[in-house]
């Protein structure tokens, strides 16, 4: 009897050995399985950081870039040109295409690899004279400031063409820290709503050409404005048309109207009211044709510039452009020299409203895209 109580414990103290033994292997193989998973998340972690610190601080290899912002109907019907243009400059732009919603760019809508996939996702439907244009503006200005590398913003319309080499014009344009935005005092009160005060002051109320180019500082100011974009939007609409042209009633109080034409106020209005006028180089880098009383075409006299066919496309047309050095502004007695790196330059390096014959002519002749660096 003795005997087999013996042998009961003995068995009773081997189990306890064999179960005592088994939970140490399971809380040894637990520890290291929590440390291996500890060390794992740790080094995600320390990855993800490292992505983020890389987005903070550009690589000393990466050069600052400028977003080329197009404004579009549907289709580029010049990206001949501007592919062109881009040839062998990756690394120093990037592109974003704000066309009606819905529209890609894809192998069916483009020819060109550096316009696929760039449309922004979330465009809106633009209305000539109306603040859609200014926040179709501001829709491309907040994807390309996602991007840290990018330094300037050129915004451009499917019209435009590049009259210099990308290298002259990135040397142009990165040569000096202020935003190209051509900007003036209006004196015509028709523009200005005086519901906009106190809001927007009158002196602070200013013109100018739609196509700056912007540097981030500036871009980010537009993108974060909350109190002049709404008052153009609640003040700033297009003026009735006349009968023939109408779309919609004429107001009982017509006489209220104001012909705002947003798109040519907004940013420099906007940048007056932040005091930054110091910071600005007031002039646009796009050039377009204005002076229309000598035309014969009624499709050429009205409220929007020329536009360049086929026959106007001349190298005496491009030579007379890019001669221009200097720009009067008649309501501010100034005359606005260019220069760029401190020697004279010429103004323009953008030239708009061509039709797709007449881009097709200029490049075939290689009347566009000559290199002036020797010039600069």
């Amino acid at each position: 009897m003795k005997k087999k109580v013996s042998q009961q414990k003995l068995l009773y103290r081997w189990k306890r050995k064999v179960y005592a033994t088994l939970m140490f292997a399971f809380c040894l193989g637990t520890f290291v399985f929590i440390q291996a998973r500890f060390a794992f998340i740790q080094a995600r972690f320390n990855g993800i950081t490292a992505s983020l610190d890389s987005l903070k601080k550009p690589r000393l290899d990466q050069k600052p870039q400028i977003a080329f912002l197009f404004i579009a109907r549907n289709r580029l019907p010049l990206e001949f040109v501007w592919d062109a243009f881009f040839q062998g400059e990756d690394g120093k732009f990037s592109i974003y295409v704000h066309s009606r919603p819905g529209f890609v760019l894809s192998e069916a809508t483009t020819r060109s690899k550096f316009f696929l996939d760039r449309q922004v996702n979330d465009s809106i439907q633009v209305d000539w004279g109306e603040s859609t244009m200014i926040e179709a503006e501001r829709v491309l200005l907040r994807h390309a400031l996602r991007d840290p590398f990018n330094h300037r913003f050129v915004f451009l319309s499917d019209s435009c063409i590049p009259l210099y080499s990308f290298s002259y014009t990135y040397n142009y344009i990165m040569s000096t820290p202020t935003s190209f935005i051509d900007s003036f005092a209006d004196t015509k009160d028709s523009r200005y709503n005086p519901r906009m005060n106190p809001i927007i002051p009158v002196h602070n109320w200013k013109k100018g050409s739609q196509w700056v180019v912007l540097n981030r500082k500036h871009a980010e100011i537009v993108v974060n404005d909350t109190s002049v974009f709404p008052m153009f939007q609640q003040h700033c609409r297009r003026k009735s048309l006349p009968e023939f042209w109408r779309d919609r009633p004429v107001p009982a109080e017509g006489w209220k109207e104001h012909n705002c034409i947003p798109d040519e106020h907004y940013v420099q209005t906007l940048l007056s009211q932040k005091g930054v006028d110091s910071e600005l180089t007031r002039r646009s880098l796009t050039h377009s044709a204005w002076d229309l009383s000598s035309s014969k075409s009624n499709e050429r006299r009205g409220w929007h510039p020329m536009t360049y066919k086929f026959s106007d496309a001349t190298p005496d047309l491009i030579q007379s452009i890019k001669g221009i050095d200097n720009i009067n502004y008649e309501t501010e007695y100034r005359r606005e020299w260019c220069s760029s790196k401190g020697k004279p330059s010429p103004c323009f390096l953008f030239a708009r409203k061509f039709t797709r014959p007449a881009a097709l002519r200029l490049l075939r002749e290689s009347i566009l895209l000559e290199d002036k660096e020797q010039d600069n």
